[in-house]
Parts: structure tokens; C-alpha cells; sequence
């Protein structure tokens, strides 16, 4: 894949489509990405595109925020998860068993099953995958919870924020982890790919930061959630391939849905 994207001459050798997951590769071969592979007879590569960078509980603690004050949490990745336990251990907090969890995925919610106790009293998401439907589930109980939203340095879900915000809803947004741009040039340099699917914004501005002289020209651009899908189209890219949605809660069913048209127009 040259700095310049694909090149439209690629996709008539019949090669299977190179799509390109900025994320890690799935630790179990029973992973829906392996059955979509199979499926459609695609080549997925795995790379995720930034590097998180765990910010230590002395630099948290300039933010003055006190987690235990707090009676409900926010999730919108496992990543956000991971770091608030780590820092909750570093600190030396004990969370409460009646603290309620937020989650914007159903899969999100599950992971918390790594650090807590599940149950379905406290573990709460929306029903599609969209901000939408997270903000339901928070409008039922936002009068009597005070939430905290961790995530990214700067990287909050601005729509998240604002929803908050404008619902006067008691929230705090700590930082507890960084996002910094992976060395990717040499796998973007050297591979051509059909597809490219970002799940952060921070995965996007990596992107440019490996290749700063980027053009789409012709490659098929995917991109999970609201932040990202924005951070996509202001980075002057085409927008193929669009999740979480009604149709399309996960990327895998967006993938999916793409897949199938795609290939159907080119038998």
C-alpha cells in the first residue's frame, strides 16, 4: 500500500479483499472475525494503531478527583475498564459492591465480569450500541447517581459530554490513560489494503502521523462510533463503512453487511 491508498487497478486481479483491523488480534480463534473471514474469503490483518500509555495514580491525583465519591460509572471500551481498576489497585480503593456500571456495548458490559461480581441489578447498557440508547438507560436512573466517565487524555465522546451536560446530570471525566500513535509505516508502506476500519480518533491522527501525505484513492474506510466516524471525515476521508447503528451494532455485522453488497456487485 503506497502513501497514496489503493489503487483502483488491485481489485480486478480477483486477489480476496486485504482489510485492515486497527486493533489487536483476536486471542481466540473462535472470534466472529475469523468466521467473517471464512465467510466472505477475506484477508484480515490485525495492528492496532496507538499505544496506551497508563497515566501513574500520582499524576491522576493532580486531577482532584475522588473515585469514591462516586456511585455510578461510565464505560465505552475495555480499555477505559482496565485502567479504572488499575488505578482503583494503585490507589488502594476498595469499590463499592452497589456502584452501578454504564456500559455502551453489551460486550463491554461482559468484560466487567473480569474484576467484579456480574449482576444484572448494577450492570446496565444500551440496547443497540449507540449513544442513544446508552443515554436511556442513564436518563432512568441519572437523579440519583453521581457518574464518573474515565477515559483518554482528550479523548472523551464529546456527544456523551454534552448529553451530560445538558441533562444536568452529576459526572466527573477523569483521565487515567493516554493514547499515543503506533509505529505503523513499515505494514502501511509495504501492504496494500482493500479496507482500513479505526475504532478510535486517535487511531485515525495515527494514520497521518505514520503517513502524513495519505489519499484514500479508492481504499474502503470503516470507522466505530461517534467520535471516530467524526474524526474520519475530518481528516478529508471517504466514509464506507459506519457502526455502531441500528443495522449495524458492532463492526463485525457493519463488515458483514459491506461484505455481502460488495461482493454481490462483483460477480
Amino acid at each position: 500500500m503506497s502513501t497514496k491508498g489503493a489503487k483502483s487497478g488491485t481489485k480486478a486481479t480477483k486477489q480476496p479483499l486485504q482489510i485492515l483491523i486497527t486493533q489487536p488480534r483476536p486471542t481466540s480463534e473462535k472470534s466472529p472475525y475469523f468466521e467473517l473471514e471464512r465467510k466472505h474469503g477475506v484477508l484480515l490483518e490485525f495492528q492496532p494503531f496507538i499505544v496506551l500509555e497508563a497515566i501513574p495514580a500520582k499524576e491522576f491525583r493532580r486531577q482532584k478527583i475522588d473515585i469514591s465519591s462516586f456511585t455510578a460509572i461510565i464505560f465505552t471500551s475495555r480499555n477505559a475498564i482496565d485502567h479504572f481498576f488499575r488505578m482503583c489497585e494503585e490507589m488502594r480503593l476498595t469499590v463499592s459492591q452497589d456502584t452501578k456500571y454504564f456500559c455502551i456495548t453489551e460486550a463491554v458490559a461482559l468484560y466487567l465480569q473480569k474484576f467484579i461480581l456480574y449482576r444484572k441489578r448494577k450492570v446496565f447498557y444500551g440496547a443497540d450500541g449507540t449513544n442513544k440508547t446508552l443515554f436511556d438507560v442513564i436518563n432512568k436512573h441519572k437523579e440519583n447517581e453521581r457518574f464518573l466517565y474515565p477515559c483518554s487524555e482528550n479523548q472523551q465522546d464529546n456527544d456523551i459530554v454534552n448529553w451530560l451536560k445538558n441533562n444536568k446530570v452529576g459526572f466527573e471525566t477523569p483521565y487515567m490513560y493516554r493514547s499515543v500513535s503506533a509505529d505503523v509505516k513499515g505494514l502501511l508502506t509495504e501492504k496494500h489494503f482493500d479496507v482500513m476500519c479505526f475504532f478510535t480518533p486517535s487511531g485515525v491522527r495515527s494514520l497521518f502521523d505514520n503517513l502524513p501525505e495519505f489519499t484514500q484513492n479508492g481504499t474502503f474506510i470503516g470507522g466505530f462510533g461517534g467520535n471516530t466516524l467524526k474524526a474520519i471525515e475530518e481528516a478529508g476521508l471517504e466514509l464506507q463503512i459506519k457502526a455502531p447503528t441500528p443495522e449495524s451494532p458492532s463492526m463485525i455485522t457493519a463488515l458483514d453487511r459491506f461484505l455481502a453488497e460488495y461482493l454481490k456487485t462483483k460477480k
